[in-house]
């Protein structure tokens, strides 16, 4: 598989796991206190053949995804549920540690948000609570669940919202992954 866009990972060890599973060039941010020079590369490959940012399912990671997300807009976007994600010993999570076929499935489901987009869209918070996204004592695992379902990572209840605009997922797209969802918690 060829990666045409240079993906954007958090260090070297993540390089290596996406040479393993595709042939692409990578960025390595070396942590999520991104320098101004990673930043200006950051936004020269955009310019010139793309970015995909694909950063670790934690806290550090969607840091350094938002940092760029606001620094050089309309970058694409690939993610991996944090299962997918954990060292075999248990200790650790990481891109570095995820199967070669997952990597590839995860780059296939770029999402890549339109520049022209509107920011507003037709799920509201009422939706959320009603889907019990937020407000339930099952909303962290739900919210999980559904991010897998339609490739937008793990988000908190505020970062849900901004992440369905963001990726313009539709009230038909979201209803359709809630009915899975409470499929899913049904047969568990």
């Amino acid at each position: 598989m060829n990666i045409q866009e240079i993906i954007v990972v958090e260090g070297k060890d993540d390089t290596t796991a996406i040479k393993r599973a595709v042939n692409a060039d990578t960025i390595e941010t070396n942590g999520s206190a991104i320098s101004e020079e990673t930043i200006r590369r950051i936004a020269h490959a955009h310019s010139k053949r793309g970015v995909i940012v694909f950063t670790d399912p934690d806290y550090p990671g969607r840091r350094i995804r938002a940092i760029i997300e606001e620094r050089v807009p309309g970058v694409k976007h690939a993610f991996l549920a944090k299962e997918k994600t954990i060292a075999k010993n248990g200790k650790g999570l990481g891109i570095e540690h995820a199967r070669d076929e997952d990597i590839r499935e995860a780059l296939r489901h770029v999402y890549t948000p339109n520049p022209g987009f509107k920011t507003e869209i037709d799920i509201t918070m009422e939706d959320l609570l009603l889907a019990r996204m937020i407000g339930h004592p099952q909303s962290k695992q739900r919210r999980n669940r559904l991010g897998e379902i339609l490739n937008i990572g793990m988000t908190n209840g505020k970062q849900l919202h901004k992440r369905l605009a963001m990726f313009q997922i539709t009230a038909e797209q979201f209803g359709e992954a809630v009915v899975q969802l409470d499929q899913e918690d049904q047969n568990a």
